[in-house]
């Protein structure tokens, strides 16, 4: 029987995901569906339960249900709790297994695609909100000499760095606001909103070490952030559809046990 998988968000119809885990399955001739699910607001649970109750193997969870998909998952994995946030669900006998695979999948893009060795470089990461903790365990756990925590609200990136202090190893972990920052960094990555209101974090000159690397979460354009990097001395600029493939085939992964190529999946994405 072909074995049935969703995206579940709201709204949803904008989703990349069927046409990813499609492309996926032709490349390693999995039997299964992938569709997209509209979960009313009020309904996330009810919604995740009636797809495992028709016979569903497993969900990718969107905006806004991440953290609603943390509390409903019977376990979770160490990355899961250390985001706090689930994105991948697995059904089995046993019960609903969440797991995050937001930060495999942007290390994955910038030391796979993009040729990044992160050991040793300095690290800026912009935002202290769920995109930014669903990521920071897999690059810490990538032993860079410097990851330091920016965000408008100082007090949000001190709490941030202080749940992950003890996982930090080697790296200098460090946070503060926008004002003051001194740079150079090796790689800076855009996890706040801004871009989707078309605007750009206030960033100061001088944050951007040669060959440096500016990274915006956001995918499928150019954003305020890309183009002022460029003009502030960024060697390269790169969005986020390449950690959006990458973890979408994470999920696969845990799904069917086979890890499927990204590479075609997407360079078809960017051709489109």
């Amino acid at each position: 029987m072909t074995d049935r998988y969703a995206v579940i968000g709201n709204p949803v119809a904008h989703s990349k995901s069927p046409q990813i885990h499609a492309a996926f399955a032709r490349l390693t001739f999995q039997d299964m569906t992938y569709e997209a699910i509209l979960a009313p607001l009020d309904g996330f649970a009810a919604s995740v339960r009636a797809f495992a109750a028709a016979g569903g193997r497993g969900l990718n969870v969107t905006v806004p249900f991440k953290l609603e998909a943390h509390a409903l998952a019977d376990t979770r994995s160490p990355r899961a709790e250390a985001a706090q946030a689930v994105n991948t669900l697995i059904f089995s006998e046993g019960g609903i297994h969440g797991d995050n695979t937001d930060g495999v999948g942007l290390v994955a893009d910038l030391t796979r695609n993009l040729g990044l060795d992160l050991a040793g470089t300095r690290i800026l990461l912009l935002g202290a909100g769920g995109a930014a903790r669903g990521v920071l365990l897999p690059l810490l756990e990538r032993r860079p000499a410097l990851l330091h925590l920016a965000n408008r609200t100082v007090d949000k990136a001190a709490a941030l760095r202080e749940a992950f202090a003890p996982r930090a190893g080697g790296c200098r972990l460090e946070a503060g606001g926008f004002d003051g920052l001194a740079g150079p960094f090796d790689l800076v990555i855009n996890a706040t909103a801004a871009s989707l209101d078309d605007e750009a974090p206030p960033l100061p000159a001088g944050l951007y070490a040669p060959g440096s690397l500016a990274y915006d979460m956001v995918y499928g354009r150019e954003t305020p952030f890309m183009a002022a990097a460029w003009a502030q001395g960024a060697a390269r600029q790169s969005d986020g559809l390449g950690m959006l493939v990458e973890q979408a085939a994470e999920s696969f992964f845990l799904w069917r046990g086979v890890r499927p190529p990204t590479a075609p999946v997407l360079d078809q994405l960017r051709a489109s």
